[in-house]
């Protein structure tokens, strides 16, 4: 096999498509900058790796790639999907304006091809708690119950479209569990909404 073959074997075993410069740098092994960024810039006009912008790398098109995973990947830190994206898309808000929403522990808005992001910081007291947080092939996306929970942390007089798909229930227990203020006034429209049907 050789160094080429090897090294897309290498990235293939990894299971994702999608790279930073220092990920490659590591599993190939190259310790000089110039080595590396003249093999990746040689191996992007061969079209076996597209660069997304400069020290991010895919084996794959931006247009083939997951856009969640895609944000995620880009932040280069611990984050997950959440709050509008994830609200809009249970169809508990209509409106999430175009961008996906990710909670990481820095405020940031970027976009990359087509796709526009916001990440909502959070503390990391309340970003490593797992609670609600689910893994979708490699990408970390919220429960709505999660996501809910979370864009009232942010703002405490949201409007939910649709709260009648919310279990309020779960939204006030995750509240307690991650350490976020309650918004009791949301339990109470669900209880006088219930007592009404």
């Amino acid at each position: 096999m050789n160094i080429k073959s090897n090294r897309f074997a290498q990235i293939a075993k990894l299971g994702s498509a999608i790279f930073h410069t220092k990920d490659l740098a590591n599993l190939w092994q190259i310790n000089n900058a110039n080595t590396l960024y003249t093999t990746l810039k040689r191996y992007a006009k061969q079209g076996l790796l597209f660069r997304i912008y400069k020290g991010f790398y895919s084996i794959k098109p931006i247009n083939e790639l997951d856009p969640l995973l895609l944000g995620l990947k880009a932040l280069r830190e611990f984050s997950y999907v959440s709050a509008e994206t994830v609200l809009a898309e249970q169809g508990i808000i209509f409106q999430s304006g175009n961008k996906i929403t990710l909670i990481s522990s820095k405020s940031k808005k970027f976009s990359i091809g087509d796709n526009n992001y916001y990440s909502r910081k959070l503390s990391d007291r309340f970003l490593f708690n797992p609670v609600g947080i689910e893994d979708n092939n490699g990408v970390k996306i919220a429960s709505a119950d999660r996501a809910a929970a979370d864009l009232l942390y942010f703002n405490s007089k949201t409007y939910f479209d649709n709260s009648k798909k919310i279990n309020w229930k779960k939204v006030k227990k995750i509240q307690k569990e991650i350490g976020y203020p309650l918004t009791p006034k949301y339990y109470d429209i669900a209880k006088s909404k219930r007592r009404k049907t």
